[in-house]
């Protein structure tokens, strides 16, 4: 028993000597995949993030980051007429906290530079909007578009929107110094919902929506009526409006530079560490 403290008292001695915290900053863009995009960086938007890291070893950290960004999508970017005729168009704003786990394929101590990955978990904010004919914002989920707790399908619960996703990707790391590293990054983000742009499943019966949600509600759940060559008629209840098999997608491509607030892995910057960097002259 006092061996086996004697070693992880040791081993918490490494870790606390040599690990560092990191603050950082992303900037970059924001794009959605879903049911009004089906082809990546379309409609990218801009996308800021503030980081904070805990350096276990030279390749290995954790990181926390909180995210703000815009996300869009419209049928009239769309290849196909039928979808184009459909519409629907949406915007967010997206609020994103996620903790992930960070690895280094090459040692920083003795590269400037290398790939690096990370996976984690992360819990969102959205709410979905537009602009109507008279060019005014409507939030869309409060309309229930779908026939959301409609009374002939009640159980049919409105979307949350707050909710989880799963953070992956990686990129190209460059020491600048051994205490500031510029990272070229992607990440994408697994959703668990089909609602990020309001579109998923079918359309309800216009009637219905029109006296328990509103003429707005059955203005903007179908729009082909406002495009040239568009059908004006609402379609019939149960009709395909989106495809719930295929949950939608954000993700954030960018520049995420990072400062080691304590004893660097960077180059040179280790203790005792062999490096790139320049030898001290002495006074």
């Amino acid at each position: 028993m006092r061996k086996l403290l004697a070693v992880l008292i040791f081993t918490l001695s490494i870790t606390a000597s040599y690990s560092q915290i990191q603050v950082g900053i992303f900037t970059g863009l924001s794009n959605y995949q879903g049911d009004l995009i089906d082809k990546p960086y379309k409609a990218g938007k801009a996308a800021f993030g503030i980081t904070g890291g805990y350096q276990f070893s030279d390749r290995l950290a954790l990181r926390a980051g909180l995210t703000f960004a815009k996300v869009a999508g419209a049928d009239s970017l769309h290849d196909k007429d039928y979808l184009r005729q459909r519409n629907l168009s949406f915007q967010s704003s997206i609020t994103e906290f996620s903790i992930r786990g960070e690895y280094n394929v090459f040692n920083l101590s003795s590269m400037r530079w290398t790939p690096y990955g990370f996976a984690g978990v992360a819990v969102y904010h959205y709410n979905p909007y537009t602009f109507d004919q008279q060019g005014n914002k409507v939030f869309l989920q409060p309309l229930g578009t779908e026939g959301q707790k409609l009374p002939s399908n009640p159980d049919f619960e409105s979307y949350s929107l707050t909710q989880l996703a799963i953070p992956f990707g990686g990129g190209v790391k460059y020491a600048i110094s051994d205490k500031v590293h510029l990272g070229l990054e992607v990440g994408f983000r697994k959703l668990f919902t089909d609602y990020l742009d309001d579109v998923s499943t079918n359309y309800a019966d216009e009637a219905e929506l029109l006296v328990v949600r509103g003429p707005k509600a059955v203005e903007l759940a179908y729009r082909g009526d406002e495009v040239a060559n568009g059908n004006p008629a609402y379609p019939t209840k149960g009709a395909q409006r989106g495809g719930a098999k295929e949950k939608d997608w954000y993700y954030f491509s960018g520049l995420h530079l990072t400062f080691n607030l304590g004893d660097g892995f960077g180059l040179g910057g280790g203790r005792g560490k062999k490096g790139y960097g320049c030898p001290k002259v002495p006074l």
